[in-house]
């Protein structure tokens, strides 16, 4: 089994938050891989599923961050798990918005839920690293944090959440660069090569194609010195 891990604040009043972002990517995976609805356990909210013969089991602490790992360590020691287990998604400050990056172990930079994390279960876990921006001052981060995304950020939150669901599955069997790249995919969708025509915009009016030209040869010679 694998324990996946969002963190963030509970409550409608930190829902849409910044620190949040990591529900948010839980909460995509189990309504788009048909996993079982949220139920109450280990201080915090889970559901189940399966991708294939890995079988994953979501979790949302309801500690409040700076007790996250309250909740992590009591599901782990539950199902007799490791820190390899363990897969922590997060809201990221050193990661430009829509940026994503897969680490294991290391320091908490700060973080408070991963402190806690740090605290109960040790640092050779891994994590999904989900990049809000940083305010441009330490001391504004409290408040940007706590602050929800602006409207402006809904597109690449969106294809954030798609991607991360697309590579759910590749995650769970281990595969990470796979699972950045289904993300990459969603985020940055590749170009046209050179060389090659660009799309038309959605929206765009068809074009008639051009009329064939039925003049004999004669006539096309006659046509150009009139």
């Amino acid at each position: 089994m694998k324990l996946w891990v969002g963190l963030g604040n509970p409550g409608a009043k930190y829902a849409g938050n910044r620190h949040n972002i990591g529900f948010m990517a839980l909460d995509r995976i189990a309504a788009d891989h048909g996993f079982s609805g949220w139920k109450r356990g280990f201080q915090g909210l889970v559901a189940e599923g399966r991708f294939g013969s890995d079988r994953v089991l979501l979790l949302k602490p309801e500690t409040f961050m700076n007790l996250s790992g309250q909740s992590v360590g009591e599901a782990m020691r539950f199902h007799k798990l490791t820190p390899g287990d363990v897969t922590v998604f997060h809201d990221e400050l050193d990661l430009a918005p829509g940026k994503i990056r897969a680490k294991t172990g290391g320091g908490h930079a700060g973080h408070n839920g991963l402190r806690s994390i740090h605290a109960h279960i040790g640092e050779a876990y891994h994590r999904i690293r989900l990049g809000i921006g940083h305010p441009g001052h330490k001391d504004a981060v409290a408040g940007y944090v706590l602050h929800d995304f602006a409207k402006a950020d809904q597109d690449w939150l969106d294809d954030l959440m798609r991607g991360i669901s697309d590579g759910a599955a590749a995650l769970a069997s281990g595969d990470s660069a796979r699972f950045l790249n289904a993300v990459a995919l969603r985020v940055a969708p590749p170009r046209p090569s050179t060389g090659q025509q660009a799309p038309p915009p959605r929206n765009a009016t068809p074009q008639p194609a051009p009329a064939e030209d039925t003049r004999t040869p004669l006539q096309k010679l006659a046509d150009r010195f009139r």
